[in-house]
């Protein structure tokens, strides 16, 4: 890991902090107060254990099953077949990035001390992060009740040398990877199966990744409205400071400086700006929605926050009052809640992309050529692109309706009300990377665009972005095989290239 470690006490764990574990290959080490939070709550739950006392999960069985006493002879089984019960996921497996953000949000909250857990099954867990050992974790199988007990027991089960793995780029047993490395399958402890498979870590991993990339995505959608302004020789004046101050929502104050920052200088605004005194909705009103979208990340964003540093599994050990306490702060709602206001904020961003895609290819409200190609009618041009954006912008309506509104009962109606928020987290990504996608095309639609503008210049920050997708793609000349140019716009949009490079000439957006 070339000393690049996070060392984790349960607190202090920010979003920028997963995705370097989850993404740059950062290892994890446990904080040495954290050691002692563990090694105490483990302990007393051995005790509980051993002197039969009644305490959920550990001397009773699960779920509606609840009422049956289970003698302390019998205990490692019951924790292991939980997990194996449980692990019954179907689905795609989930890709390394989101494997290694939900282990590292697992681990987070087990570093608290509350949950019972031991230090040996803990440090088998790290071991697996540090070591590359990715459990297959399938997509499909939570509802979000007692958090994820489907993919999380998953996860689980290959700390016993079950289930499969991903190791050194191949898929394979548990047990082939324990012997490549030399570890030992671990033999589960009082309550450490529930500690394990119990709580949000699965859609809280997805979320918080997903709300990381949305920081891209915003920067991203600004670029695109700035580009587009300049294609369809807009006008600035709904960008003027003055009007937001009139109305201070701080996305919509933001976003209006990025359009200001983007355009500064633009030769093509100054020569154009003449012929009208405002712009259809989806270039005037860019800072309102926008940044309407920007707030609500930010409100997503703060529950992320909160969640990755929580302790959401049952029951919750209490070892300085002696007590197990059955609550249900597994419960999904409030990243259900939030990760579907995600999902309608972001999908919003992609719905009013579309729209200023449709006016750059229609001549009629550009006044750029038809499909914006030279011999259009011989050659259809941007025409089929538009048709893209507004199939994944009405993919992204379906799935923006929120999942946290349905319930489902489970476990004999013990769980009668379920939150649905993995289901929320997963849609929410993919309404995040439709909409790159999305603005992906905008970016190589507006710089068609802005060719026929030259050689009046844009602003400083929308030449850069120009310059950026001229670097990856040419201009659309005659008809040619689109898709690749629509990947390599999206390769430098997704990857933050684009950023880097207007960032570079104008400093930082916000």
């Amino acid at each position: 890991m070339d000393g690049k470690v996070i060392a984790l006490n349960g607190h202090s764990l920010s979003l920028e902090d997963v995705v370097k574990v989850a993404r740059e290959g950062f290892g994890v080490s446990l904080d040495p107060a954290a050691v002692t939070f563990v090694e105490r709550g483990g302990r007393i739950v051995r005790e509980w254990a051993r002197d039969g006392k009644v305490i959920y999960g550990i001397t009773t069985g699960f779920g509606d099953l609840a009422s049956v006493s289970i003698p302390p002879d019998q205990s490692e089984l019951l924790q292991k077949n939980l997990l194996l019960s449980h692990a019954c996921g179907v689905g795609e497996p989930l890709p390394e990035d989101a494997v290694r953000a939900i282990m590292l949000l697992r681990i987070n909250t087990l570093t608290r001390g509350f949950s019972g857990i031991s230090l040996e099954t803990l440090t088998q867990l790290v071991n697996y992060l540090n070591l590359g050992i990715h459990p297959v974790i399938p997509s499909q199988g939570s509802v979000g009740a007692s958090g994820d007990l489907c993919p999380l027991s998953h996860l689980a089960i290959t700390l016993l040398g079950e289930g499969e793995v991903f190791f050194g780029g191949r898929r394979m047993p548990t047990a082939r990877a324990l012997q490549e490395t030399g570890l030992k399958p671990v033999s589960l402890k009082p309550k450490e199966g529930l500690a394990l498979n119990n709580g949000t870590a699965f859609m809280a991993g997805l979320a918080a990744l997903a709300v990381y990339d949305a920081s891209l995505l915003s920067k991203v959608a600004d670029i695109a409205a700035a580009l587009s302004l300049e294609a369809l020789h807009g006008v600035p004046y709904a960008f003027d400071p003055r009007t937001h101050e009139l109305r201070p929502h701080t996305g919509q104050k933001l976003v209006a400086e990025n359009i200001r920052t983007l355009i500064k200088d633009s030769r093509i605004i100054e020569c154009f700006k003449g012929n009208r005194v405002q712009d259809a909705y989806s270039l005037r009103c860019v800072p309102q929605v926008h940044g309407a979208s920007r707030d609500a990340l930010e409100f997503v964003r703060g529950k992320i926050d909160l969640e990755i540093n929580s302790v959401t599994d049952n029951p919750i050990i209490f070892p300085t009052d002696g007590i197990a306490i059955s609550g249900g702060n597994f419960h999904g709602q409030p990243i259900a809640l939030a990760m579907d206001f995600f999902g309608i904020a972001v999908a919003e961003l992609a719905d009013i992309s579309e729209r200023r895609v449709a006016r750059l290819v229609d001549h009629k409200l550009s006044g750029l050529p038809p499909f914006l190609v030279p011999e259009s009618g011989l050659n259809s041009g941007f025409m089929i692109p538009q048709y893209t954006c507004a199939a994944l912008v009405s993919e992204n309506k379906v799935l923006a309706h929120p999942a946290s509104v349905d319930s489902i009962t489970t476990s004999a109606c013990q769980e009668d009300h379920v939150s649905m928020g993995a289901h929320a987290a997963r849609k929410a990504r993919t309404i995040l990377e439709n909409t790159f996608n999305v603005l992906a095309i905008e970016i190589l639609t507006a710089a068609q665009g802005i060719d026929f503008s030259l050689p009046l210049k844009p602003g400083k920050g929308t030449e850069a972005a120009y310059a950026a997708v001229r670097e990856a793609v040419p201009f659309y000349e005659k008809d040619t095989f689109m898709e690749p140019l629509i990947r390599e716009v999206h390769r430098v949009t997704r990857s933050g290239k684009i950023v880097a490079e207007v960032e570079a000439a104008v400093g930082r957006l916000n």
